[in-house]
């Protein structure tokens, strides 16, 4: 038997179906996506070190975290993250780089579309 567990945390909640409603609304599948990600159990969701991101990313690149940013690892150039949850050394290290954190809410509602948007889990 299989037990589906509702999640509890009222942000959450609210971040997922604005991310729907965003992705149904401009036919944006990555808002989908992204809201599909942090719809999953919480053992199952994103926890990515700045070091994976850093690798992955050049100047001026937009990312979308379904889940929370770490401090692990360094970032020495400029880029506009989006995530449910930061720790705050990891946001005071993309500050300093240039960068800017913001909520996936902000950053669906900057950018309806998502275009030149990369999903990293």
């Amino acid at each position: 038997m299989i037990v589906r567990r509702e999640i509890t945390n009222p942000q959450l909640n609210e971040t997922i179906a604005g991310l729907k409603k965003k992705g149904r609304e401009n036919k944006a599948q990555i808002w989908l996506r992204v809201a599909e990600f942090l719809g999953k159990p919480k053992r199952a969701r994103v926890a990515i070190n700045l070091s994976r991101i850093a690798r992955n990313t050049k100047k001026g690149d937009m990312v979308a975290v379904p889940g929370k940013v770490l401090a692990a690892g360094s970032i020495n150039h400029a880029i506009q993250i989006g995530a449910f949850n930061f720790s705050q050394t990891a946001r005071t290290k993309i500050q300093k780089a240039g960068g800017s954190c913001m909520s996936l809410s902000k950053l669906a509602e900057d950018h309806p579309k998502g275009s030149k948007i990369k999903i990293l889990r």
